[in-house]
């Protein structure tokens, strides 16, 4: 999301705006990383990032407006990350399985400090949930599109009933794992890449009836 308005400026003053607003946002999203919503004021915001108070205003406007341009900074690199992961390395059907499940929970452990940030803080503000749960219905829409090759394949009345509780469920791990923890649940020690490894094989028995490969 830009939060900019678009202005006539030259070529060189658009370049240096530019690097001023990602600065402002590589800086709020190191304090929201280092100390959640707390830590972030307009004013550390823009100390952090070398630029005035003043500035920070003028591109994002107060707080929750800062917040909001966090959130859909970060959005937009899990989408794009998500994508980028959703690369199969084979073509067959339990493959398909495999790189969906992995790019979505590589993606989650990636981005989980800053995720954190804002399922906690979508427990206070509406407005952050709104926009994260929309940001993880469209990740859905990505994961069963990826997935859509093996729909014939699995053997059930309502096969898109199966792509949607595979991403609920591989969904909901994560999002467990990034805001409790490797334990919170089980003594049993289970590192992100145990978990990946479980979830593919687990969606590939349920949605294929065979184990991964």
């Amino acid at each position: 999301m830009s939060t900019e308005e678009s202005l006539d400026l030259p070529p060189a003053q658009q370049a240096r705006s530019r690097l001023t607003q990602q600065r402002i946002l590589e800086a709020g999203t190191t304090l929201l990383e280092e100390g959640g919503t707390e830590a972030l004021t307009v004013a550390a915001v823009a100390a952090r990032a070398g630029v005035s108070v003043g500035s920070v205003y003028r591109r994002f406007g107060d707080k929750d407006r800062l917040i909001a341009a966090l959130q859909h900074d970060m959005i937009d690199q899990f989408r794009a990350d998500i994508i980028r992961r959703f690369a199969p390395r084979r073509a067959d059907p339990t493959a398909l399985v495999a790189s969906a499940v992995a790019g979505l929970t590589e993606t989650f452990e990636a981005h989980q400090c800053l995720m954190r940030v804002f399922i906690t803080a979508g427990t206070a503000d509406p407005a952050v949930a709104r926009v994260g749960s929309q940001a993880s219905v469209d990740a859905g829409h990505v994961f069963r599109q990826f997935l859509e090759p093996i729909e014939s394949m699995i053997d059930a009345p309502e096969p898109e009933l199966r792509l949607d509780v595979a991403y609920r469920l591989v969904y909901g791990a994560c999002m467990n794992r990034v805001l409790h923890g490797e334990q919170f649940e089980s003594d049993r020690p289970l590192t992100w890449r145990q978990l990946t490894d479980e979830l593919v094989n687990a969606a590939c028995l349920y949605l294929l009836g065979v184990p991964a490969e």
